[in-house]
């Protein structure tokens, strides 16, 4: 395959209640019919509250059956619940096995690799890191077998939150601890990247658009699909708005096109729901 088109398409949060989020998903699948990319990636928080409510899973399941390409998935902490870090409060709802084998039941895996265009795609659920649940370890060593096995490639790696905000030794603060990869979780997972040919890190949670590069690595981060933060509950670090990504790779580089589908609409957390919980 010379060529492999990509979108990813993130934070969802789909759920038979809120018709606002259904309407802009079926605006993101009416753009995806029209441009056919070769794969969707919906990197995490699909559904709106999975682990107290399955039908959010479930229902966000049926809207993505019915997307014309095939799609691969991601949990996020609105799926299976949010991982402990080493400052702040723990979360209110945090990752259980019970809540990933939900999701895997689901969606049918929570993480995987696959190769295409000369490139190692790999797929992680980082909401298992730092929680000391035997499938964070299980990941950890099947992540070690699959970077064994790379033969070279460049590596496009997606999970729902970001690695870091700005570089690897960014701290770990109370105020936002949550929002990216946990220490010491996150120092493991990168000192294992630095044996292959890291070219990408695709992440979702943030609901803003952000694009940096922190040396030859390229960091996207997904918009959200579904709704934006107001400024007055979450700072600014990036743009904004709703939309997806698309990606376009070929042996040995790699396009990147941020876009909105037509039609879709800003909505704001405060106005669909009211108060939210801390991102």
């Amino acid at each position: 395959m010379p060529e492999f088109r990509l979108a990813q398409i993130s934070d969802t949060h789909l759920a038979r209640r809120l018709s606002e989020l259904t309407g802009n998903f079926h605006r993101v699948s009416e753009y995806i019919d029209l441009e056919r990319p070769d794969l969707i990636i919906n990197s995490g928080d699909i559904a709106f509250d999975g682990p107290t409510n399955r039908d959010d899973l479930e229902f966000a399941k049926t809207l993505h059956d019915a997307l014309p390409v095939a799609c691969r998935y991601l949990p996020g902490n609105h799926d299976i619940g949010d991982n402990p870090t080493g400052v702040g409060p723990a979360p209110s709802q945090p990752a259980t096995e019970q809540d990933r084998q939900a999701f895997v039941s689901i969606f049918g895996e929570d993480r995987w690799r696959f190769d295409a265009a000369g490139w190692c795609f790999i797929g992680l659920d980082s909401l298992v890191m730092n929680t000391g649940l035997a499938s964070e370890a299980e990941q950890f060593d099947w992540l070690a077998s699959q970077l064994s096995s790379t033969n070279g490639k460049p590596v496009a790696l997606f999970l729902h939150k970001p690695l870091y905000l700005n570089t690897p030794g960014d701290p770990e603060i109370a105020a936002t601890a949550i929002r990216y990869v946990p220490i010491p979780a996150r120092g493991r997972l990168i000192e294992m990247l630095r044996a292959v040919d890291l070219r990408l890190v695709a992440s979702g949670h943030v609901h803003q658009r952000r694009d940096f590069t922190f040396g030859h690595i390229r960091h996207v981060w997904a918009p959200s699909a579904g709704f934006i933060i107001p400024d007055k509950i979450q700072e600014v670090i990036g743009t904004k708005e709703v939309g997806l990504v698309e990606y376009r790779f070929q042996p040995d580089s790699f396009e990147v096109r941020h876009v909105r589908a037509p039609g879709q609409i800003d909505i704001g957390l405060d106005i669909l729901i009211g108060p939210p919980s801390k991102r």
